[in-house]
């Protein structure tokens, strides 16, 4: 991919993590974030052994395609390049795998760009940045998790702002620095000011009572 990508543009800002909505009103939760201006739906896929939960595959992807936002699926799952091909057929936009899932960690950034999605690489919070500055050259999305991979409603990690100054200056100007994790209306401005463009928020958006309005206040929050 290149910076060109219009889907790396949609990308920056308020990505809602559907993890903590009302499934039964999946569809419609998406499509009122997205009315408020959300240009991004964050999909967290678990498989009960990267990380204990376990949570949605390919059919969720599959039921949001047509909403008009960038599908972005996070992998919190052991050896993701056996199910990169299902996840892009399903629609996914992004890809984005854990350096910790794999031990074939170029391969599966390679393998999801040659099937049409961007690439991200995501970081637990006890793992360094070494990874990124491996595979900076195949990297549209460096994630770095503000909070422990597995569980939603997590406090944000304080010494995360560093970690995510770190990565910015490890990453290229095309590649968008995500974080996800304990990310709300008090932590999402030390976030943006560290260098992060695209935020994770689940229940500081889908946890309130007007998604639509806790969108639009985090995007004024972030400073964007």
């Amino acid at each position: 991919m290149t910076a060109t990508d219009p889907r790396l543009a949609r990308l920056k800002g308020i990505a809602p993590s559907i993890l903590a909505s009302d499934f039964g009103r999946l569809r419609s939760q998406c499509e009122e974030v997205v009315a408020a201006g959300a240009t991004v739906i964050h999909i967290d896929v678990m498989d009960g052994h990267f990380v204990p939960p376990i949570t949605m595959g390919p059919i969720v992807v599959d039921a949001l395609k047509g909403i008009d936002a960038v599908l972005d699926v996070h992998l919190m799952i052991e050896r993701p390049e056996r199910q990169l091909a299902d996840f892009a057929k399903a629609g996914a936009d992004v890809l984005t795998v854990h350096a910790e899932a794999t031990p074939q960690l170029h391969f599966a950034l390679q393998q999801a760009r040659e099937l049409g999605a961007l690439a991200g690489l995501a970081l637990c919070p006890g793992t360094g940045t070494a990874p990124v500055t491996e595979n900076a050259g195949l990297l549209d999305l460096a994630l770095c998790m503000t909070v422990n991979p597995g569980w939603g409603g997590q406090k944000f990690i304080p010494t995360s702002p560093d970690k995510i100054a770190r990565i910015a200056g490890q990453i290229g100007p095309g590649t968008v620095l995500q974080v996800d994790g304990g990310v709300d209306l008090s932590t999402i401005g030390a976030c943006a000011a560290a260098g992060a463009t695209s935020f994770v928020a689940g229940s500081a958006v889908f946890g309130t009572p007007d998604p639509g309005e806790a969108v639009r206040a985090l995007t004024a929050a972030a400073g964007r």
